[in-house]
């Protein structure tokens, strides 16, 4: 089986300010998209400078690390004994260093969809934690599986039903490590209520920007779910919205072909003006200056 790694031409992608949203198949042509999952290896060097998006799902395995992931314009370290995951539409970028060592799972967007249920929190919870160090038994029990995925996908007749259950595995694994490090997957698996507010900030935000809309969805009054918010994660319900927002707004900004007046409707403001002013009161910065920064 091939192995490679992100193995696309990046010179093409450097010449644009903008970058494509790159599919599973174009890392293997022969791919069936119902059935789509890459296994590759990495071993040495990789350094991915162009913010760029994918349309499925990314688990990494990294035995040995060092250098820089980006995951939505946040840096994290990379070092021995990771889980890095990657959600179709984050942007990102990396510079790993030469004697790294990591083993990385492509899963296609309708794979993704059936293993959601086994990461028991809201992917929003592992967006906000894409990165897990984990102790030296947590990295056997997921490289166990990470090479018996490879050794079946390596037969003549793979049986698909068998990478999907271990995938599923991994997908429990990773749960549990997160659980186990970070205190915040608690507070939001008590809390079904706020898990719902998250969830429907991610279908609504662009159209639905107060607060009183999603009070209405949860059956809760606004102030309540103001309480809520703050008692559980020290932030407003506006403040969560408007987060949203912003992470969108920086993923299209550096990372589609869009223009900046499509972008502004996309989100859905109404002119330039209330979109920069809102975008510079949260970053710090204009539109055009995150844009063109590096």
């Amino acid at each position: 089986m091939p192995i490679f790694i992100e193995n696309y031409n990046i010179g093409m992608l450097q010449g644009s300010d903008f970058f494509p949203t790159l599919g599973i198949q174009e890392f293997n042509e022969r791919l069936v998209p119902s059935k789509s999952v890459l296994y590759h290896e990495l071993r040495g060097e990789r350094l991915i400078e162009s913010p760029h998006k994918h349309d499925f799902f990314i688990i990494m395995l990294f035995e040995k690390g060092g250098g820089t992931h980006s995951i939505d314009f946040v840096n994290y370290p990379i070092e021995d004994h990771q889980i890095h995951l990657l959600f179709p539409g984050q942007v990102h970028e990396w510079k790993i260093e030469e004697n790294s060592i990591g083993y990385q799972l492509m899963v296609s967007r309708e794979r993704f969809e059936r293993l959601i249920p086994y990461l028991k929190f809201a992917t929003s919870y592992y967006q906000n934690h894409p990165v897990i160090t984990i102790d030296a038994k947590e990295y056997s029990l997921l490289l166990q599986e990470f090479t018996a995925i490879h050794d079946e996908m390596s037969k003549k007749e793979i049986l698909w039903d068998i990478i999907q259950t271990r995938i599923n595995l991994i997908a429990l694994l990773v749960s549990q490590c997160a659980a186990a490090r970070f205190e915040d997957f608690a507070k939001y698996s008590a809390t079904p209520l706020l898990s719902r507010f998250l969830a429907y900030i991610d279908r609504y935000y662009t159209e639905e920007k107060s607060v009183s809309f999603y009070a209405e969805k949860l059956n809760i009054t606004p102030n309540y779910l103001n309480i809520l918010s703050k008692k559980t994660l020290d932030v407003s319900a506006s403040s969560l919205i408007q987060d949203r927002l912003v992470l969108e707004a920086k993923r299209l900004l550096k990372s589609s072909e869009l223009s900046m007046k499509d972008i502004v409707y996309s989100l859905g403001f109404y002119d330039h003006a209330n979109f920069a002013k809102f975008f510079k009161k949260k970053t710090g910065m204009t539109p055009s200056e995150f844009k063109e920064g590096s």
